[in-house]
């Protein structure tokens, strides 16, 4: 968590379609390194107040920059621009296809900073760098296990090697569902509630099966088998069954595994000869989906059965006639 990520100027350019205004001559946009997500719209530092400025963040011009400039004379503009572009900024960027002013261009040649345009609107290219951003620079951990795409659900399929993890994707990829990443899972925190998982570059769609070695997912089943991110929704942890160990046969009570400071909901399956995992993963996404969407098969049953539900307040409820029993579930 406490690793600081960066990300070049050269993929943001790409990303955004940016064009070059300027580049300082012993600079090469693959070299400059961005390491906030945050941006920079220029307001009280046009006047002056650079207390709290940040340097690592993109500068921002637009059409409400511009035209407060236009009001100010060309000494003051100097150094206006001077104050700014000595913080050393990674970059400024022109929205709405605005062209540099030659005194613009002439402080960010004096002080190496790279410009940039963009023919987006200004709120546009700041949700759109912020968003891309947001993903590159986040805080990422690297997981042993499978992340396949299950009618919609992201499910990180976690367990011992051998356990039957790569041969249990296999078969949900045949069932028409897609694999994002085997073996190594890279887990980025995009937001204060969401996970994103990928595979990292060098080995992306591949997998590994004991007795007959790697495959590439894509060659043998087609683009539509695979994808290159997916959210994490659910965590599926497959262990060798173990007769001394009670499972869960309810599903009252979510267990949880926490990832990056975040609670990702997580089942435990347990193996042995018979088991068809692709099916029960598949269920699971289904019913996982179902309590997103506020429905509870395991309570629905309980109560049709007159039973109560484990953590309700009420120590008793009313049965069918009216009277007044005790919880079983409160002994």
């Amino acid at each position: 968590m406490s690793s600081k990520f960066t990300v070049s100027l050269e993929k943001i350019i790409k990303e955004l379609s940016l064009e070059i205004a300027f580049m300082p001559s012993q600079k090469e946009a693959k070299d400059v390194l961005v390491a906030s997500a945050e941006v920079n719209r220029l307001g009280l530092e046009l006047t002056g107040y650079m207390e709290y400025f940040d340097h690592e963040r993109i500068i921002l011009f637009g059409k409400t920059e511009f035209a407060y400039l236009e009001g100010i004379d060309e000494e003051k503009k100097v150094e206006i621009f001077g104050n700014i572009f000595a913080q050393n900024p990674p970059a400024a960027i022109l929205a709405r296809g605005l062209q540099p002013t030659e005194t613009l261009l002439k402080c960010a040649k004096k002080h190496n900073v790279v410009l940039l345009l963009s023919q987006d609107s200004t709120s546009a290219l700041i949700a759109a760098l912020i968003a891309f951003l947001s993903v590159e620079l986040a805080p990422r951990i690297t997981r042993h296990g499978v992340l396949v795409e299950v009618y919609g659900e992201g499910c990180l399929i976690t367990g011992d090697s051998g356990v039957g993890k790569s041969e249990t994707a296999i078969e949900l990829i045949k069932r028409g569902h897609r694999l994002i990443a085997d073996d190594a899972v890279e887990i980025r925190k995009v937001s204060r509630k969401r996970l994103v998982g990928s595979s990292p570059a060098n080995i992306r769609h591949f997998i590994e099966l004991r007795g007959i070695g790697i495959i590439n997912a894509r060659r043998i089943f087609g683009m539509g088998a695979v994808k290159l991110t997916e959210k994490i929704d659910l965590v599926v942890h497959m262990e060798q069954w173990d007769n001394k160990k009670v499972y869960d046969r309810m599903g009252i009570d979510s267990g949880y595994m926490n990832i990056l400071d975040i609670e990702v909901p997580t089942l435990t399956i347990p193996v042995k000869p018979g088991r068809n995992l692709a099916i029960i993963i598949e269920v699971a996404a289904m019913n996982h989906r179902q309590k997103k969407m506020g429905y509870n098969a395991a309570k629905e049953l309980l109560k049709s059965l007159g039973m109560g539900v484990p953590g309700e307040d009420d120590a008793t409820r009313d049965n069918d006639d009216g009277e007044n029993v005790p919880s079983p579930w409160n002994d």
